[in-house]
């Protein structure tokens, strides 16, 4: 059997929502149409990211070393007594300033008193002794001029008796010398200049001679800083030294550190010198330990800043003044050890520069070494160097650096900066005198203080040339979205 498909005609509602969605659809086709008409520029820049720019410094630079170190007492002494007895004074305020010979402690002075007082006697009476010697040697010999008076050997006698006395006495004097220095080691006196500790001991204690500590007394100025320099940059400062790009080694020219304390940001405000190198470098450690000298006097309200023991930031400089480019660190971004920048061109997009670091600056400030680029159909590209140490870019192909005095480098609203993408431009001066704040970690890497060049054979990689997402290492909490590869 054969079954009959019999069309049947559509519902009489589903016709009726189809006449009526045909209006509809043409009025909201022409809305559409309406709606894509220009709108006022000043409505599509409002609409733009905002950005901030600074133009690099060109500004004459030092390279510096930075390490840490510890303060600590040109003269250190352990304050003890140098005879034995019972203390019975305290003569200064524990953590005060003393002075050299000044008394600080007095042990019963008595017993060596008394010691004293018996060598004295007895150099009176060796005294004594030789006075009545040399009268007798003097009435044998004004006999013996008579002959046969008296004989030889008992003139002789006479003579040694003399000189006995002699001996006697000097002995005499020795011992009361001995006990007269006694009775002045009961008095125990600062031996330099410095500040003295507590006393370790109260009164009625019984000190023992060359065994018991009683105080210790450091000197503050000067003061020296000791710090480790590894042996890297021990080869590198001596190899400039040796091509003339450091003179040291002079009394006139001594070499400059320079020092900042805990509390004092990035900032190295007191001067000092190397004055101690020593003589093998540390095995265990590879480092080699240097001392600066510095100069710790009293402020206004009689406060030295130094003591002995603080934790320091030591600066080394390691090259003459040159110039460089300098921009914040917030500014510089770094994808994968790639160090970048963005740039603002004259068209107001967005950019991006691959650059290299130099030594890090005060105040939150990079110096940046520009990196070889090329133009090609894609945009700019970095020059790549080949193995022999030649440039890999077409002959006759002309390079421009990456970033130049000129430049507008985005140092604010990084978030909102795309490459490739239109922004709306702020310029701001870079703040030179800004307050110190801690280094970013994009500028942690070691520093090259030569300009890159076609020829340096540096090789930046293109293939890495974008940054990744969220990679910038702004101190604003400023990230980046990953540009376009230009």
């Amino acid at each position: 059997m054969f079954t009959e498909r019999v069309r049947t005609a559509p519902p009489r509602q589903l016709v009726a929502w189809h006449q009526l969605a045909a209006p509809l659809l043409l009025g909201a086709w022409a809305l559409t149409l309406t709606g894509c008409e220009e709108r006022p520029v000043a409505a599509v820049e409002s609409s733009l990211p905002a950005v901030k720019v600074s133009r690099p410094l060109d500004k004459d630079i030092v390279e510096y070393a930075y390490y840490t170190g510890r303060l600590d007492a040109a003269q250190a002494v352990n304050v003890q007594a140098r005879v034995t007895g019972y203390l019975v004074s305290i003569d200064f305020e524990p953590g005060t300033e003393v002075k050299a010979g000044q008394q600080l402690f007095l042990i019963d002075p008595r017993p060596y008193q008394a010691q004293l007082d018996v060598a004295n006697s007895q150099i009176a009476l060796a005294q004594a002794q030789l006075e009545l010697a040399n009268a007798d040697l003097a009435r044998a010999r004004d006999v013996a001029k008579t002959p046969g008076a008296i004989s030889k050997q008992e003139l002789d006698r006479y003579a040694a008796a003399q000189r006995e006395a002699e001996a006697q006495l000097e002995a005499a004097k020795a011992n009361a010398e001995s006990a007269r220095l006694n009775v002045e080691f009961t008095r125990v006196l600062s031996p330099i200049d410095g500040r003295v500790s507590r006393n370790l001991l109260s009164i009625g204690n019984l000190v023992k001679q060359d065994t018991t500590l009683l105080t210790t007394v450091v000197s503050l100025n000067p003061i020296y800083a000791y710090f480790d320099v590894d042996e890297h940059t021990v080869l590198k400062v001596r190899r400039m030294i040796r091509e003339g790009k450091l003179k040291v080694g002079s009394e006139d020219d001594a070499f400059p550190v320079e020092l900042g304390l805990a509390d004092e940001g990035n900032e190295y405000p007191h001067q000092g010198v190397v004055d101690f190198i020593n003589n093998s470098i540390d095995p265990s450690t590879g480092t080699l330990q240097l001392r600066g000298e510095f100069a710790n006097p009293k402020g206004p309200s009689g406060i030295r800043m130094f003591t002995p023991g603080m934790f320091v930031r030591i600066r080394l400089p390691l090259s003459e003044p040159y110039k460089s480019l300098v921009i914040p660190q917030a500014a510089i971004g770094t994808d994968q050890g790639l160090k970048y920048v963005l740039v603002v061109n004259d068209q107001d997009v967005v950019e991006y520069r691959p650059i290299e670091l130099g030594p890090e600056q005060p105040g939150g400030m990079q110096a940046v070494i520009p990196i070889p680029m090329y133009a090609t159909e894609h945009g700019l590209r970095p020059v790549e160097i080949s193995p022999d140490g030649t440039p890999n870019v077409p002959a006759g192909t002309q390079t421009i650096p990456s970033i130049d005095a000129n430049s507008r480098i985005i140092v604010s609203g990084l978030q909102r900066a795309k490459q490739g993408r239109k922004v709306q431009v702020t310029e701001v001066p870079i703040e030179t005198d800004a307050p110190s704040t801690s280094p970013s970690p994009a500028a942690k890497t070691e520093n090259k203080p030569q300009q890159t060049s076609v020829d340096s054979g540096d090789k930046p990689n293109a293939d890495k040339a974008a940054p990744a997402e969220g990679s910038h290492d702004g101190k604003q909490g400023d990230a980046v979205n990953r540009p376009e590869s230009p």
